[in-house]
């Protein structure tokens, strides 16, 4: 079997040893004569499929006890309302930082639930730089800060981890796992599962225990993180095959050596792209490079009449889904962890043979 380059943005490309295990456990999962996606999840035998990955991933991140863990449905979309649903109170503001069409989402939605200050905001840049926290405009006695540390339409990250005096709540559906994180900067994470942690349908919350309980009475139940996390994650049914997916994928990145090591393979990968790009009259980066994500690489050619065609012989190639969002056009290159070094290779060499032939 050959496998294609896949640098799709989400749902993204699977760690293959973790495809080839689900391949071998799917019709008779421990022996059993089920698929994993046949039993009970209040069974003992799943329960303890949602404890491995629970505990896999608290080694990874270095998780302690005072804060939960939470795997949910809706995707890092839902959470947008679960924010400020569970941390502020009617008529209190929220700050929050506009980085990219993903934070402009989530401003929007949080807008429906009470008054938000934006903070700072680079839409003026087009989303090409970071602002520094310098000059931001926080508002006393806001209930938390919400920002994107990594804008997968546009490719923008954050260098640094906001300092503020409010619970600080992070949107990380692109960057988690990528490299290690120090946790106790956080008053929640969520993200979606479909970048680095596994298959769409699964979306991961991890909240400091001391922001449970805060939740609005008009909350719905299935967006409560205190009755998510008094229920283990089992108020109803959970994406089964997801979390189990999820918990093959933490325990390859803790085989491959852990995030310290993923970290530097994902640097390697983006130093070799960003590279190809910057040494080329062809091809741009639009984004500044103090701001450069390591995950998502926007570029465009310095003939979009062309794009049509580079995209045509990419697919030929092999190398797919390198079509940019339709917000910002051009192209992305997605590299999370389960994107290959080799993958990379190949893609910067047909982006040198695509300019020796039509630059």
């Amino acid at each position: 079997m050959s496998r294609a380059h896949n640098f799709c943005a989400g749902p993204a490309a699977l760690p293959l040893p973790v495809l080839e295990r689900a391949q071998r456990e799917l019709v008779d999962w421990c022996g059993g004569g089920t698929s994993v996606m046949e039993v009970s999840h209040r069974s003992p035998e799943f329960v303890a499929v949602a404890e491995r990955a629970e505990a896999s991933l608290r080694r990874l991140l270095s998780i302690s006890d005072d804060y939960a863990v939470l795997f949910l449905q809706g995707g890092a979309s839902m959470q947008f309302a679960a924010a400020p649903l569970n941390l502020s109170a009617i008529g209190q503001t929220v700050d929050q930082v506009v980085t990219g069409q993903w934070s402009k989402k989530a401003l929007a939605e949080a807008r429906r639930f009470g008054p938000v200050n934006v903070v700072a905001s680079s839409e003026e840049s087009a989303f090409t730089i970071v602002p520094e926290q310098s000059s931001w405009q926080c508002e006393a006695g806001a209930a938390y800060l919400h920002y994107c540390p990594n804008e997968t339409i546009g490719g923008l990250e954050f260098a640094f981890v906001p300092d503020v005096q409010v619970p600080l709540v992070a949107d990380m559906s692109s960057t988690i796992l990528s490299r290690p994180v120090d946790i106790d900067h956080f008053g929640v994470i969520y993200a979606g599962a479909q970048k680095n942690i596994g298959p769409a349908g699964l979306c991961l919350v991890i909240v400091r225990r001391d922001l449970l309980g805060l939740a609005r009475s008009e909350t719905p139940a299935m967006l409560n993180w205190q009755v998510a996390a008094e229920s283990d994650s089992m108020y109803n049914t959970p994406p089964t095959f997801a979390l189990y997916l999820a918990g093959l994928v933490f325990e390859w990145l803790e085989a491959l050596g852990g995030l310290e090591k993923m970290a530097e393979i994902n640097r390697r990968k983006a130093h070799k792209l960003y590279s190809a790009i910057d040494a080329s009259s062809f091809y741009n980066n639009p984004v500044e490079p103090v701001s450069r994500s390591l995950m998502n690489v926007p570029f465009t050619l310095a003939d979009a009449a062309l794009d049509s065609l580079f995209l045509q012989e990419a697919q030929a190639a092999r190398l797919l889904n390198l079509k940019g969002h339709r917000s910002v056009g051009g192209m992305r290159a997605s590299l999370y962890n389960a994107v290959e070094e080799a993958s990379v290779d190949a893609l910067c060499q047909f982006m040198q043979e695509f300019e020796q032939r039509h630059g």
